[in-house]
């Protein structure tokens, strides 16, 4: 058996956890998600906590063992905190604004880059370089960060791009002058 998929998710306050026809749904303060449990992977709920169980010893059903049960714990602290992504932006006039659901990038291009914002995330702009992304699905936070980053990455010579907060680009040594 999977050690991850071993451990039982505790339910906090506040949030509900049903098991009907093979899916999974978590309901809270901050929304609701549902999961398809995968084939012979099975859940029961004891105790406020939820028990991830796996039948069969093969390489696959351990994977998905330890998995669903990462995803069910992911699904639980979403609708409870929910997830946070902050990107920040570097080059001299760079600068991002929200006008309804678009976020508009100025990055140097000819014209400013528009991202649309979906339904379930919400795009903070707390300074004009910097761009927070809120919402209560782990993965599909981290989808639209990797998305506006892939933008305009880093660039290693001069850092200019957008990066992950708190990210380290390496910066390379340009064309040594001939004298």
């Amino acid at each position: 058996m999977s050690r991850i998929g071993k451990r039982p998710v505790a339910v906090g306050a506040g949030v509900k956890v049903n098991i009907h026809n093979g899916q999974v749904l978590v309901e809270g303060q901050k929304g609701k998600l549902a999961f398809s449990l995968p084939g012979r992977i099975t859940c029961e709920i004891k105790d406020n906590e939820v028990l991830v169980k796996s039948p069969l010893k093969s390489r696959l059903d351990k994977s998905l063992h330890g998995l669903t049960r990462s995803l069910i714990a992911n699904m639980i602290r979403g609708v409870s905190e929910g997830y946070t992504r902050e990107l920040d932006i570097q080059g001299v006039g760079f600068r991002a604004s929200v006008s309804g659901n678009i976020l508009s990038l100025i990055l140097g291009f000819s014209h400013p880059a528009n991202f649309p914002i979906p339904a379930d995330v919400k795009i903070e702009i707390p300074k004009p370089n910097q761009v927070v992304i809120k919402g209560i699905d782990k993965q599909r936070v981290g989808e639209i960060a990797a998305q506006i980053r892939r933008i305009y990455p880093p660039e290693p010579y001069k850092g200019r791009g957008i990066r992950y907060l708190g990210e380290i680009v390496r910066k390379k040594v340009g064309k040594a002058a001939t004298k």
